[in-house]
């Protein structure tokens, strides 16, 4: 039993490395020369430039040197801005005395996860299985062949060094039984995430996602918003398919919890609420402290979530936050050019969330725009909550809005308009002070698949706005993306600095990228849009899909050289890269009439629909899917001259059961065959292979959509 005997090794190690004392020695304090990270182009890989650990980036002259000398190998995963990661590297890497125990012992290989997210999958499970959790940063021991033994996440400096020593006394001590153990945790690694089941023999039925949502019911914070736990990750994937669940069941409870949860996230200290945009996630159930770092991939997702949230309730706070995550974005987190950065640090000047945190004695001697009654200082305070509610530590205070801008205006005898106007003054000036602090890091690298996110991310702001800067910024960044992301044989990769290092991207960036194509052509019915969606998810099938079980590996042929080839199948924080091939190749089964692709699809689903009552959260971009094929999903084909018009009036309702297609000229699209007259514009209603009689006006078509 391949779980047990992980358990009895991972005790006999974890015994040997709490039972031994290893004697400190002094840290040098010189900086020591540049390993050989210092060329790379990875921004976290050169982060660990100058330790003294003599790291590798992944390559076979680190491998070769393992079976060389017979050394375990340490694979060391982290991102740059990861908090944990720089805590461990000033702790531990940066230690001459560690340092030369871990050189001494182990050939060290440095791995940024955003750049090689396949190995960090591996190496994730393989933790995972030995331990039952796993995070970042990521440390495992492997034999000279790649395969593990041991590993964790982060290691208190004391504890590390032991586990160095007693790892290498055990290895050397016992190889035969280092072999046998990481040969059966290879073959742990290998085993599916799923069992594989029958297409033939499983029916899809909506039955699933009333009993998965009921479950979910149980472990949702119906006072805070989110999870009934913490830390709470904003999940935007989750509350999409909520709030479709929601609106599609007249689920009022559910509705409510959807709402509460977006408000609360927007009111806390995970939401930058003088520069906009969202932190990772909150360490408390209060949405309050944030873990601070910023990723593209959450600030797109959640774009695109406050956007379809904003066309379902006209929520104005949601609109706020759609233009001001996306003005962050842009003024922070981008080239002008359309290309999007992958992160920005939770840490600046060693500390972190210096740069978004303000003491009192601040915040006291800001100047202020004027109110009546020289009220400003205690507007400000009591809006943003400079009070025991918004203090943190040392002093420091943590912006964040408990009261809506109703709330706030009443109980000060201000008119909403007033307090609008001073609130934006205020953050005006609290973001240009903030502008002279010492900024946290960024890292500048262009993930293909988050770009992807980003693009989809405008298309739904433009579509709930109808601000053409929006459409505009996302044909932009689409181009760069077409421009960077291609290599020489105009295969996707995963980031602009792997041209000629790799041969292809990963399935997340195909699946992505052929989603962001679907979502640009209905925005703008430009069939170039869709034909290249579909040459991508053509080349995807090609490369990544196991016909075995249905499901698409995470890996492409071209560049299978890993100990094994994962699945990527659970949602997470971003929704896994087959469920969102398995959406994109339900759309161009529609629009194509293709029922290879549509069997694909539904075969795919039908291998997780066994799953998904035990933990909807890890399921709920395939729910939506699920929604897709066993509810009402419908075609709205708009045809004529004023197609553009009526798609604009259209787009701008909560319509997440409907596909768009349309065009002002004849079109070999099979859903526009025959269906352009001269001088007139007909709206098509269609389902299930039928159409309605054709109607002229959108706001009656709206109508057949909710009927």
């Amino acid at each position: 039993m391949v779980y047990l005997r992980i358990f009895s090794i991972v005790q006999l190690v974890t015994m040997l490395v709490t039972c031994r004392h290893v004697k400190d020695q002094t840290m040098h304090t010189s900086r020591p020369q540049a390993n050989q990270l210092a060329a790379e182009s990875s921004l976290y890989l050169r982060q660990h430039a100058h330790n003294p650990v003599h790291w590798y980036a992944w390559s076979n002259e680190a491998w070769e040197k393992a079976k060389r000398e017979n050394k375990l190998v340490l694979v060391s995963i982290g991102y740059s801005s990861c908090h944990w990661c720089h805590v461990m590297e000033r702790e531990s890497f940066e230690d001459s005395a560690t340092a030369k125990l871990m050189n001494d012992n182990f050939v060290c290989i440095k791995v940024d996860r955003e750049e090689r997210p396949d190995i960090d999958a591996i190496y994730m499970k393989a933790v995972q299985l030995m331990t039952g959790s796993g995070g970042w940063p990521l440390n495992c021991f492997t034999l000279p062949n790649g395969k593990p033994i041991y590993g964790g996440t982060y290691f208190p400096n004391a504890k590390w060094k032991e586990l160095i020593v007693q790892l290498n006394q055990f290895y050397n001590d016992n190889p035969a039984q280092a072999q046998q153990y990481a040969d059966e945790l290879t073959q742990g690694i290998k085993h599916p995430e799923i069992m594989p089941a029958s297409f033939n023999e499983t029916t899809l039925t909506k039955d699933v996602l009333a009993s998965t949502v009921t479950n979910w019911k149980k472990y949702l914070d119906n006072v805070e918003g989110g999870p009934n736990r913490s830390p709470k990750f904003p999940l935007p994937n989750n509350y999409e398919f909520l709030m479709r669940y929601a609106s599609a069941n007249n689920d009022h409870d559910l509705m409510k919890h959807v709402n509460l949860t977006l408000e609360k996230m927007a009111y806390g200290g995970i939401y930058d609420q003088i520069g906009g945009g969202f932190a990772r996630y909150s360490t408390d159930s209060l949405w309050k402290v944030p873990h601070f770092e910023k990723m593209l991939y959450d600030n797109a997702q959640l774009i695109s979530l406050y956007s379809q949230a904003y066309q379902l309730t006209g929520n104005e706070l949601y609109k706020d936050i759609v233009y001001e995550t996306a003005g962050f974005l842009k003024r922070e987190m981008s080239d002008n050019s359309g290309g999007y950065y992958s992160a920005l640090d939770a840490d600046s000047e060693g500390e972190e969330g210096k740069f978004y945190v303000w003491s009192k004695d601040e915040l006291s001697n800001i100047p202020l725009p004027n109110l009546h009654d020289s009220i400003e200082r205690e507007v400000f305070f009591d809006y943003y909550n400079v009070t025991r509610l918004g203090f943190w530590e040392d002093d420091k205070y943590i912006l964040l809005r408990k009261h809506s801008d109703a709330e706030i205006a009443n109980k000060d005898k201000l008119s909403q308009k007033e307090l609008h106007n001073f609130i934006n003054v205020v953050k005006a000036t609290l973001l240009a002070e903030r502008t002279k602090r010492i900024r946290p890091g960024l890292d500048t690298k262009q993930v293909t698949s988050w770009n992807a996110l980003m693009v989809t991310a405008l298309c739904k702001a433009y579509n709930a706005f109808g601000d053409q800067e929006f459409l505009t910024e996302a044909k932009k960044t689409m181009s760069n993306l077409l421009a960077t992301a291609l290599s020489s044989d105009n295969k996707l990769l995963h980031t602009e600095s792997q041209h000629g290092k790799m041969k292809c991207g990963y399935l997340d960036d195909y699946a992505f990228t052929t989603t962001a194509l679907i979502n640009l052509y209905q925005a703008t019915f430009n069939e170039e849009y869709l034909n290249k969606a579909r040459a991508f998810a053509d080349d995807a099938i090609a490369m990544y899909h196991d016909s075995g079980d249905g499901l698409f590996w995470y890996t492409s042929s071209l560049n299978h050289d890993l100990i094994s080839r994962t699945k990527e199948v659970s949602d997470n924080v971003i929704p896994a890269s087959n469920s969102e091939m398995a959406t994109a190749l339900f759309l161009l089964g529609q629009y194509y009439d293709n029922s290879y692709y549509s069997d694909m699809s539904a075969n795919m689903l039908k291998q997780v629909q066994k799953d998904m009552t035990q933990w909807g959260s890890a399921y709920s971009n395939w729910m939506m899917l699920q929604m897709n094929l066993t509810g009402e999903f419908h075609q709205t084909v708009i045809a004529g001259i004023d197609a553009e018009k009526k798609r604009k009036e259209l787009s701008r309702k909560y319509i997440p059961n409907t596909l768009f297609a349309g065009s002002a000229q004849a079109s070999q699209l099979p859903l526009l065959e025959s269906r352009v007259v001269h001088n007139k514009t007909y709206i098509y209603i269609c389902s299930n292979n039928t159409c309605k009689l054709p109607i002229e006006s959108a706001t009656e078509a709206f109508k057949q959509l909710h009927n």
